[in-house]
């Protein structure tokens, strides 16, 4: 683990200041459920970036506040601190995919699971699905919803009416389970808010 080091913000709270083998610069980001770290590169000592980290002060009060939404819209649970064993997560997609794919009489070309930071699910032109390996994360029947989404996709390219006709025929609640889906933000995950530069 790499050294660290917790100092306290009056009206912020906690930051952890960390050593990074990744950093190049310091950066300091506001995470759900995990709270403020400021990355630091080595050769960077932790008094620089302490006064790095109370130069932000401004910055953290307005993005605590939307933190402080995400986790309400987002309450915690076990499974989102659970590590995701990936070829068990592979193994689950691929066989909710082929099965949901069959019911409904779609056809896709190949699969991939992925560990994305932006997007729960994607089709390409070849009709290769890509889908997130956090969506075993997900309560099925929203999980099942994207893996829906993108087999709609493959006959459907767009988010036209055409597409919300085809998969509101599938599946009669698409719209209701399509807004329950944003309340799980990957963001809520693993995303962080950083300062704009």
């Amino acid at each position: 683990m790499p050294p660290a080091n917790t100092i306290h913000i009056k009206g912020i709270g906690p930051v952890l200041l960390e050593r990074s083998n990744r950093a190049k610069r310091m950066n300091i980001s506001v995470r759900p459920f995990k709270g403020i770290r400021v990355a630091i590169p080595y050769g960077v000592s932790y008094a620089v970036a302490e006064q790095f980290a109370r130069s932000q002060k401004e910055w953290l009060e307005k993005n605590l506040r939307r933190i402080k939404k995400f986790e309400q819209d987002c309450p915690p649970g076990p499974a989102w601190k659970t590590e995701i064993d990936r070829k068990e997560a592979a193994m689950i997609l691929s066989e909710r995919l082929q099965k949901i794919a069959e019911m409904h009489g779609y056809r896709y070309n190949r699969l991939t699971v992925r560990n994305q930071k932006t997007r729960w699910g994607s089709c390409s032109g070849n009709n290769n699905i890509s889908l997130n390996v956090k969506l075993t994360l997900l309560p099925d029947e929203l999980r099942d919803y994207i893996i829906l989404h993108e087999l709609v996709h493959t006959r459907v390219k767009n988010h036209s009416n055409e597409f919300w006709s085809e998969i509101s025929r599938v599946e009669p609640r698409a719209r209701k389970l399509a807004n329950q889906v944003k309340q799980y933000s990957i963001q809520c995950i693993d995303n962080s808010f950083r300062p704009h530069r």
